[in-house]
């Protein structure tokens, strides 16, 4: 595994009840760089990340982060490991009996010893980095879906890990919340210095943040490349998946019988 690889899956394989998901999954995700996993939606891009993170243990291959086979190890060396990564999970999953402050603040006093002190100037650090140092007191209730998942943004990062993981970052946003949090994907990154894998299906605001970008369909790899690449591929799913093309590769109609026949017309002709 190269140093400047931090995530590296090598024939990952994953069923459920025998029904194939992900299969023959290969991916090399550099450090410090943001890379976004595509595909339509059951295509398995949820379940990898799944398996980075040690939720899930693959029926077969490999994955590897920061040099460690994050299938090969046990609970207790997992958790160790989840402490250098942080989630934010789609639609934010804030604790709705804490406040944003101990939203922010929780995986500091779970993971660490710090002074009561340190982690009150670390969670309003973290508020301020996403515009929200002034929502420190308010519940999750109050605050729109924006808002919302800049806190969870917040929560993600409050260990400073060393890479994050984004899934479905911009679902249910409006136009200005879903800028602002791409904006803020690419700039925490960088900033940290961490390395974000972003499971998504916003094609245009991706292609403006991200420096790679894998597609997934039918539980493999079909085509990956820089956001260039991605606009100009020539590849059927690629194209229609960027353009938003209602036929294609993956088809308007779902396979039946004639609809003469369904309609039991027989072979009528117009």
């Amino acid at each position: 595994m190269s140093e400047d690889t931090l995530v590296q899956i090598d024939n990952l394989q994953f069923d459920y009840g025998g029904k194939p998901v992900l299969q023959g999954i290969n991916m090399r995700i550099p450090r410090g760089k943001v890379v976004a996993i595509m595909g339509g939606s059951g295509c398995g891009k949820t379940t990898l990340l799944r398996c980075i993170g040690g939720q899930l243990r693959p029926s077969a291959g490999k994955v590897c982060v920061d040099g460690q086979v994050v299938n090969e190890m046990s609970r207790k060396q997992i958790y160790a490991l989840r402490r250098r990564m942080g989630m934010l999970f789609q639609f934010g999953a804030l604790f709705t009996d804490l406040s944003v402050f101990e939203n922010v603040a929780f995986p500091l006093r779970e993971h660490t010893d710090l002074s009561e002190a340190m982690i009150r100037d670390l969670v309003l650090m973290k508020l301020q980095a996403v515009g929200l140092r002034g929502a420190r007191d308010l519940m999750p209730n109050s605050l729109s879906g924006g808002m919302a998942r800049r806190v969870a943004l917040a929560r993600a990062i409050a260990l400073d890990p060393s890479l994050i993981m984004y899934d479905e970052p911009f679902t249910g946003l409006d136009p200005i919340s879903l800028g602002v949090i791409g904006q803020l994907i690419r700039r925490l990154n960088d900033a940290l210095g961490a390395t974000s894998i972003m499971v998504t299906h916003d094609i245009q605001e991706s292609l403006l943040i991200v420096d790679y970008i894998y597609f997934i369909s039918g539980g493999r790899v079909v085509a990956e490349g820089t956001p260039e690449d991605i606009r100009n591929s020539g590849d059927p799913f690629v194209h229609q998946f960027v353009h938003a093309e209602a036929d294609g590769p993956v088809p308007f109609h779902l396979k039946a019988a004639p609809i003469m026949e369904d309609l039991g017309l027989g072979d009528v002709r117009a």
